[in-house]
């Protein structure tokens, strides 16, 4: 088939060529001249607009968009709408609220033009060993983009999960779950770390896991990659963003009257991560201090004894 990729960053440009390579044209957009260059290189047909890529496509015109989620998504996705036709199709393959994906179904639907939301899973891997795919629209969308779901999902990897929306919520799900199975990892590898009496090797240890483990997984083998000693890890500064998923996960289990613990605590331990000599554990120290006497330690770096009254 014929598909266009609008968003050329490491995400759409690895998508753009699995595509190609599994001998589907594809018509190549972002605002970046060299983006568009190296989507050349390997076969992708570029354009400077968003007009010239409407107007290079056959109907049913099909657009796969890997923008930033939110406006930037939203925006050109509306752009998309005013240069399609009824029976055009548009997939946003970012990692958007699915909240925000029912008023531009709407929106698109009024002019007889589809919006198929694909959670996408795969990151920087994705070209090589395919990317996990769960799709939310209409059956008869899914069905007109279904050959650039099939190469590039691996076998097994792809599936229409529901109606509009469905993709972007189980891909919200999806990154909550991936949220507290790192946690996870880190905190046990933390722990072993903190035992020098044992000498123990990491990545050894990380290497075993992945042979015979119940906790082997695709992450810890990402894990083994980087704790080996030429990684680097060493010199890599602890502090982890959040993307907004693992935000939407928590309020979703609020809304919906779920516990989820272990998801909310590695969202929380993100925070943490992002404020260092954060105020609150600053004031836990000085508070241990006050009623107990306990030593804590300066912005030098030394250590004060007992000056509160200890309780």
């Amino acid at each position: 088939m014929k598909i266009a990729m609008v968003g050329l960053g490491k995400m759409g440009a690895n998508m753009t060529q699995r595509l190609i390579e599994h001998g589907h044209e594809v018509v190549a957009f972002d605002l970046s001249a060299d983006a568009r260059t190296a989507a050349a290189g390997f076969g992708a047909q570029p354009v400077a607009t968003l007009q010239e890529l409407a107007a290079a496509l056959e109907p049913p015109r099909v657009a796969w968009v890997m923008v930033p989620a939110g406006r930037p998504t939203n925006d050109t996705i509306t752009t998309l709408a005013g240069l399609f036709e009824s029976g055009d199709v548009v997939i946003d393959g970012g990692n958007s609220n699915y909240k925000e994906t029912a008023p531009l179904v709407d929106q698109l639907a009024a002019e007889g033009i589809a919006l198929v939301d694909a959670g996408t899973s795969g990151g920087i891997w994705g070209l090589k060993e395919g990317y996990c795919l769960m799709v939310g629209g209409t059956d008869e969308a899914v069905a007109v983009c279904e050959p650039a779901f099939l190469a590039l999902a691996p076998e097994g990897g792809y599936a229409h999960v529901g109606p509009p929306g469905a993709g972007h919520f189980v891909k919200m799900i999806h990154n909550g779950i991936e949220y507290g199975l790192m946690q996870a990892y880190a905190e046990g590898f933390e722990i072993l770390s903190e035992a020098p009496e044992f000498d123990l090797d990491l990545h050894e240890i990380a290497s075993i896991w992945r042979y015979g483990s119940v906790v082997r997984s695709w992450l810890l083998d990402l894990a083994e990659r980087a704790l080996r000693p030429e990684s680097g890890f060493e010199h890599i500064e602890g502090v982890v963003a959040d993307s907004g998923e693992g935000r939407w996960t928590v309020e979703e289990a609020i809304d919906r009257g779920v516990s989820a613990p272990v998801i909310s605590s590695a969202l929380f331990a993100r925070f943490a991560s992002q404020k260092k000599d954060g105020f609150g554990l600053r004031l836990v120290s000085a508070l241990r201090n006050q009623f107990g006497g306990h030593a804590f330690t300066t912005a030098d770096g030394t250590s004060s004894g007992e000056t509160g009254t200890p309780s």
